[in-house]
């Protein structure tokens, strides 16, 4: 993670705070007089964030102290302390919410792939648990790698990476009559440094076709454990196989155990439960 890619997300979040200025801190508060602070984990669960943190609070008082106590994807109990802080007061008051939110969000994203990926590995140890495009505008760089840190892999982040032909692609060619085997050729010679190509079906009498157009992988949306089990034996390797849509904490164990590549979890980064993290001024 290039971490000097997300200063303008910082700037942008801290505006939303600071744009008139903190009412209650510089009442109050004389410029010299400092303080110290604890970043404190109330949950189990992966750390995620620290060192945007560290960039949020050194963005307004470039010479604050910041010591991290444990790592970005540590897994740590409640009540760890994850780094000691220390700097001008009015400052870090006026910093604290926006470090918290960033690492609340992306501890829960980073805990929640954890919890999944565990899961899954109890029946199938070489299955991935991946993302999706579901993520927050402007924040899908910090959130796929919040489910690295969680023990995920990260599908495409833009839609450059892979071609992937979704049921309303499908729908546009069978309006155009072109067919699977056609876009599939179209698309390689439309791209020509290799892209991989993929195709979601949600009917498993639809996989010989996408067998047939050279695609290499299939995308087996919102289907039950005894359909991907059918489409794996079916497939018999010809393709890398993905499973998405309807995957939960207690789904995903089923679903791995049908012998999928992958798995991909829009929640991970549409509905995560944010991590409990706390600030103690001392």
């Amino acid at each position: 993670m290039e971490f000097r890619l997300i200063q303008p997300l910082i700037d942008t979040a801290l505006s939303e705070d600071l744009t008139y200025g903190d009412a209650t801190a510089s009442g109050i508060l004389g410029p010299d007089i400092r303080c110290s602070l604890n970043l404190v984990q109330r949950r189990d669960g992966v750390v995620a964030g620290l060192p945007v943190a560290q960039m949020v609070f050194e963005a307004l008082d470039p010479e604050v102290e910041f010591k991290m106590l444990v790592q970005d994807g540590d897994y740590v109990n409640a009540g760890t302390q994850l780094a000691s802080i220390r700097g001008r007061a009015v400052k870090m008051v006026m910093a604290e919410r926006t470090a918290l939110n960033f690492m609340m969000r992306l501890g829960g994203i980073a805990s929640m792939t954890h919890q999944l990926v565990a899961e899954a590995r109890k029946v199938n140890d070489r299955v991935r648990i991946t993302d999706t495009r579901k993520t927050t505008p402007g924040l899908r760089a910090l959130e796929k790698y919040a489910v690295r840190l969680g023990g995920g892999h990260n599908h495409r982040f833009c839609l450059a990476d892979m071609a992937m032909l979704k049921d309303n692609h499908l729908a546009l060619l069978g309006k155009a009559r072109i067919s699977l085997k056609d876009a599939v050729e179209r698309i390689r010679q439309h791209n020509h440094h290799g892209i991989k190509i993929e195709i979601e079906v949600d009917r498993l009498d639809q996989i010989d076709e996408v067998i047939a157009s050279g695609a290499d992988a299939i995308l087996l949306d919102n289907m039950t454990p005894e359909q991907l089990r059918q489409a794996v034996q079916h497939i018999q390797g010809k393709l890398v196989v993905e499973a998405s849509g309807g995957v939960t904490l207690e789904m995903v164990r089923p679903i791995a155990e049908t012998g999928v590549d992958l798995i991909s979890v829009g929640s991970l980064t549409h509905s995560p439960r944010s991590m409990d993290i706390g600030l103690d001024y001392f």
